[in-house]
């Protein structure tokens, strides 16, 4: 144990990275293996080099169209910031007709955008050296996230590759140590793996072309950027509803009608209802035979407790408690 602990301790920076390893790994395993058996190949190395190269581009292709997109419009921002600084920026002829909250929204706008003075002044944070600094502390974040991923790929290839004995020899301890029952919930937690990952990517990526069908339908600017941002921030909570909010914004402050803008939130705003309420608890409840309950409290709470990887990790514990429920304190035949 203490030699576990001291391990543990040495890697604790690389914890996070070799747990999605592990879950990319168990993810893709059952598509993995089809493939080796069909191919009965007995190169492994090369099948586990192709099956982390295209894990890789899974992942990295989104982060890319963002990054250049972003990269493409950054010249854009300095010159708006620039441009509203010197000249203002007028006010739009729709936000005194909004509702309840219109002719105090003009009101303050006037105050502090309209005129040269008040939106230099107030726009005095987003200067272009702000905007400078952001990007230095961007690609400090950057270079650290992308050494982690290294990490991450190198350890799934290695999955990939001895996956076979890794497994044999977890489940031989497994055996050992609770016998059956603790088979049987180690076969179920890796079925909690895959229902959840598959879940949370595939709802978020359908979250993503729907509502980026809509970004190019409407005419929002820079339509793409603003999809592929969905597509990646949707697996984050609330982050897709600040993706198409923005999107919103934009649109109708560039020239578009209110009503499109206001159009374009809604539909938004149901089909995150949809997927993140119905289609996703759905799919991962159906995987690990979770009740709809446990599944949000999995999600929430694994988002609240370890970041991001708490979005996959969350329901698994969920998953491993409720079997352990089911298989050893319940009463036999218990659903």
């Amino acid at each position: 144990m203490a030699l576990v602990a001291f391990a543990l301790w040495i890697a604790r920076d690389y914890v996070v990275a070799l747990v999605w390893a592990v879950l990319i790994a168990v993810s893709v395993w059952p598509l993995y293996r089809r493939y080796v058996d069909a191919r009965h190949a007995p190169g492994r190395a090369r099948a586990a080099l192709l099956f982390t190269m295209l894990t890789g581009l899974c992942f990295l292709v989104p982060l890319t169209i963002v990054m250049v997109e972003v990269g493409r419009e950054a010249r854009t921002i300095g010159e708006w910031l620039r441009s509203a600084q010197e000249s203002g920026v007028p006010v739009p002829e729709w936000l005194a007709r909004v509702p309840l909250l219109g002719r105090m929204a003009d009101e303050w706008w006037r105050s502090h955008l309209a005129a040269p003075q008040q939106a230099g002044e107030f726009l005095r944070g987003f200067d272009l050296n702000t905007l400078a600094a952001w990007s230095e502390a961007f690609g400090g974040r950057l270079l650290h996230g992308l050494v982690l991923l290294l990490f991450t790929f190198m350890a799934v290839y290695l999955l990939f590759r001895d996956g076979d004995r890794v497994a044999a020899r977890g489940l031989d301890f497994v055996d050992r140590a609770l016998g059956d029952p603790g088979e049987r919930l180690a076969t179920k937690l890796a079925g909690a793996v895959r229902g959840t990952v598959l879940g949370t990517v595939v709802v978020a990526f359908g979250e993503g072309l729907i509502i980026g069908a809509a970004y190019v339908v409407l005419g929002v600017p820079h339509a793409v950027l603003f999809g592929a941002l969905t597509i990646v921030v949707a697996m984050f909570p609330m982050g897709a509803w600040l993706a198409f909010g923005v999107a919103s914004l934009v649109l109708a402050f560039d020239g578009g009608s209110i009503l499109a803008a206001v159009g374009l939130f809604a539909f938004g705003a149901a089909v995150m209802l949809v997927g993140d309420n119905v289609v996703q608890p759905y799919l991962i409840g159906n995987a690990v035979r979770l009740p709809f309950l446990w599944v949000l409290i999995g999600i929430a709470g694994g988002v609240q407790t370890l970041g991001i990887v708490g979005l996959f990790v969350g329901p698994v514990v969920m998953a491993a408690l409720v079997t352990v429920w089911r298989e050893w304190i319940g009463p036999p035949g218990e659903p």
